[in-house]
């Protein structure tokens, strides 16, 4: 993957590592962390500069979230209450009333979300759904997609010019952080569902 992410970005520059950001935010799989950092190191061997490697990824960036925001508006709270009536989200104890509940927390507490989701490995991705889906205003949710993507750009494109040909050890760095804050995510979410359902018990 590295050869050709190398080739790409040698052929195309700044566009290029705008069009690997993008991707990336769409389909996370594909590592930010390898584009970025490799950006870094091409600073200081080739005519990218860092500051201009850091706008293109932030452009990148946004283009992608704006994709998944876009998909999120296309899932209304009344599609979502309709999904919600279906048996089997029944019997696991959801209500049709619990889309706009979820809608209404995250206008009240998850916009910031978006800012500090943007340095969370798969979050800063996946966090332009609900974003699109609460209806977020669009100049807010671009306005915050920027600094969050300014902030995780400029650290990993800054890491990989500084540690130079030694780029990949911020990779393998980022890598063992992305397993951490999964395991983290994983564990927060199992809690709050069972806090979530438990309510839901004693309510019924």
């Amino acid at each position: 993957m590295n050869a050709w992410i190398t080739e790409f970005i040698n052929q195309f520059g700044y566009l290029a590592i705008a069009l690997l950001i993008a991707l990336e935010n769409v389909f996370p799989p594909l590592p930010s962390e390898i584009i970025l950092t490799m950006g870094g190191f091409m600073t200081t061997t080739t005519t990218l500069n860092l500051g201009g490697t850091v706008v293109a990824a932030t452009i990148g960036s946004l283009g992608g979230a704006l994709i998944l925001y876009a998909l999120g508006r296309q899932l209304t709270v009344d599609r979502l209450s309709r999904l919600l009536r279906h048996r089997l989200f029944q019997l696991l104890g959801f209500k049709s009333d619990d889309a706009q509940k979820a809608v209404d927390w995250f206008n009240r507490h998850g916009t910031a979300g978006i800012l500090y989701g943007r340095c969370i490995p798969i979050i800063r991705s996946l966090i332009s759904i609900p974003a699109g889906i609460a209806q977020t205003p669009l100049p807010k949710f671009c306005l915050l997609t920027i600094i969050g993507s300014t902030i995780w750009n400029t650290i990993l494109v800054g890491l990989g010019a500084w540690v130079g040909q030694s780029w990949h050890k911020i990779v393998v760095i980022f890598d063992e952080y992305t397993t951490v804050a999964i395991i983290i995510m994983a564990i927060g979410g199992l809690y709050l569902a069972y806090r979530w359902y438990q309510k839901r018990i004693k309510k019924d």
